[in-house]
C-alpha cells in the first residue's frame, strides 16, 4: 500500500507540475505578444485614440444620465475640458523617452500624436532638451523655466474657464459625478 500511495503522490505532482507549466507558458506567450506590439510602437487600445475617446464620452454620458438633447449641449463643453486638462499636463517624457517610441526616444510612426502639441508640452520639451544639453547657459535655462511656468499658468486659467462653462449646464448630480471622476475641481 505504501508503494501505491507513493505512486499516487508522484502522479499528482506530475499532473500539478504539468498544469502549472502549461499555464505559465500560456501567460508567457500572451505577455510576449503584448510586449512585441509595444516594441513596434503599436498600441493595444483596439481602435486608436479617437475611438477610445468616443467610448469614454459615451460612458460619461451614461454616468450623467444625460438625454440626447441635453448631451448635445454638454458634450462639446466636456470635450473642451478634457482637451484642456490634457494640455495642462504637457509632456510626460521621463528620461527623454517618448511613450510608444523607440529606444532613442524617437516616436515610431504608430506613436505620432494625432493632435498638435500644447504650449505646455512644447515648453516642457524645450526645457528637457536644454537640460540634456550640458552646454546650455544658466540664463537660457532660467528663461525656459519661466516659459514653462507661464504656459502652465495660462493652461490652468483656460481649464478653470472651461470647467466654469461646463458647470453652468450641469445638475448637482452631474456636477458631483464629474467631480468624483476628476474632470471637475
Amino acid at each position: 500500500m505504501k508503494a501505491s500511495s507513493r505512486f499516487g503522490v508522484a502522479l499528482a505532482l506530475v499532473v500539478l507540475m504539468g498544469a502549472i507549466s502549461g499555464s505559465a507558458l500560456a501567460q508567457a506567450a500572451a505577455g510576449g505578444q503584448r510586449g512585441q506590439g509595444r516594441q513596434r510602437g503599436g498600441n493595444n487600445n483596439n481602435g486608436g485614440g479617437a475611438q477610445m475617446r468616443e467610448r469614454y464620452l459615451l460612458q460619461l454620458k451614461e454616468q450623467l444620465a444625460s438625454p440626447d438633447e441635453e448631451w448635445k449641449l454638454i458634450q462639446p463643453k466636456l470635450d473642451k475640458v478634457l482637451t484642456v486638462q490634457r494640455d495642462t499636463r504637457g509632456s510626460r517624457n521621463f528620461g527623454g523617452r517618448n511613450r510608444g517610441g523607440n529606444q532613442q526616444g524617437q516616436p515610431t510612426p504608430a506613436a505620432q500624436p494625432a493632435q498638435p502639441q500644447s504650449a505646455v508640452a512644447a515648453a516642457s520639451d524645450d526645457l528637457r532638451k536644454a537640460v540634456e544639453d550640458k552646454n546650455t547657459p544658466p540664463e537660457d535655462l532660467t528663461k525656459k523655466i519661466a516659459a514653462l511656468r507661464e504656459a502652465k499658468e495660462k493652461a490652468k486659467a483656460d481649464l478653470a474657464a472651461a470647467q466654469k462653462d461646463l458647470r453652468e449646464l450641469l445638475s448637482a448630480r452631474q456636477e458631483a459625478t464629474l467631480i468624483s471622476s476628476g474632470i471637475l475641481d
